[in-house]
């Protein structure tokens, strides 16, 4: 199997045999928090028995949390599981997706058979008018990132507004991950979940992997703007996504309004001055809101200089829509922040 994601800590140590300082992966540098741990360990003691398949708990805590009908919300083994679900549900015979942008989209879409139509973002990255305008008529299925994964840039409300009054005029499904949305200061203005119950042509994608540093537990969910496609996506794929461990770290999670507020300070402070940093160094930095930074290097072998130093930041060469000399490094603490950047300019300058 080929992989085309960071987070590969299982290789690094595989091959060096100790535990990298991982940049790859956009992750919360907080951790796990400590009573979403405690969840997880007692929910271990109902391990000898079958998960709830509806996550009827978990429903009716993310109902009461995001103000969405419990019947509209289906929970999977994170986010990528509900994007397959979601393209294996509808079967479109046409899709698109914007690039660069997250790889599992087309591969999930061309999974099933499907025609997909890829649309360049601007020169800046950016979703504009333009890229409006090259959604194909006949497209049935459109995914759309928010912040943008690699590039973590924002596309504001007044224009997804406009995008979804499109898809309703075209009986498009604008599938919208907001994975990374919490790590942003305008995550409350910039979400569209608020907007499900105007538009059954929605689906918010969202999951507890990168805010809480969960990404071992698994755990997703989709916010669907019509019950009926909610419980089409219930009725696709396997019957216990979410183990009882998940459920329980889920439901603790959306406790956790002082860790995400931590965590969302942390990062604008550390984002800033990681920018200003690769900037120094000659990097081409785009201003992403989000827990990481896309940044173009005159050094192709950049990531694997780091890594030969333990160090694990993304290669960006394999997205569509990017080549040779884009990364991404995800925003940590301070101190595995200077880190990683001492070791960049050791590299880069000898």
């Amino acid at each position: 199997m080929k992989l085309i994601h960071g987070g590969d800590w299982a290789g690094f140590e595989t091959e060096y045999g100790k535990t990298p300082l991982d940049f790859s992966a956009n992750i919360s540098p907080l951790g796990l928090p400590e009573r979403v741990r405690a969840a997880a360990l007692r929910a271990v003691e109902m391990a000898d028995r079958y998960p709830d398949p509806l996550n009827r708990r978990l429903c009716a805590a993310l109902a009461d949390y995001h103000s969405v009908p419990a019947s509209n919300i289906v929970c999977g083994s994170g986010a990528s599981d509900l994007i397959y679900r979601l393209c294996h549900t509808l079967r479109p015979k046409s899709a698109a997706v914007f690039v660069p942008g997250f790889a599992e989209y087309a591969r999930a879409l061309r999974e099933t058979g499907c025609h997909v139509t890829e649309i360049p973002l601007s020169a800046d990255f950016c979703l504009t008018q333009e890229q409006l305008t090259q959604i194909p008529q006949d497209c049935e299925l459109l995914f759309l990132c928010n912040p943008n994964n690699p590039t973590g840039l924002l596309s504001g409300r007044e224009l997804l507004l406009q995008l979804l009054d499109l898809c309703r005029e075209r009986g498009t499904i604008l599938a919208v991950d907001e994975c990374f949305l919490d790590f942003c200061e305008d995550a409350a203005d910039c979400s569209l979940v608020s907007a499900l119950a105007q538009y059954p042509e929605l689906v918010v994608i969202k999951a507890f992997t990168k805010t809480c540093a969960m990404a071992g537990l698994r755990l997703g969910y989709v916010f669907c703007g019509s019950t009926e496609l909610a419980e089409k996506l219930r009725d696709c794929g396997q019957p216990w996504a979410v183990s009882v461990i998940a459920e329980e770290a889920g439901i603790e999670a959306l406790c956790e309004e002082n860790y995400v507020n931590q965590l969302r300070t942390l990062i604008s402070a550390e984002r800033r001055k990681m920018k200003t940093a690769l900037e120094a160094v000659g990097m081409r930095v785009v201003p992403g809101e989000a827990n990481f930074l896309l940044f173009r290097c005159t050094d192709y072998g950049l990531a694997e200089k780091l890594r030969e130093r333990g160090i694990l930041i993304r290669d960006c060469a394999n997205f569509a829509g990017l080549e040779k000399g884009w990364y991404r490094t995800a925003i940590r603490t301070e101190a595995e922040n200077i880190v990683l950047m001492e070791t960049i300019r050791e590299v880069l300058h000898g």
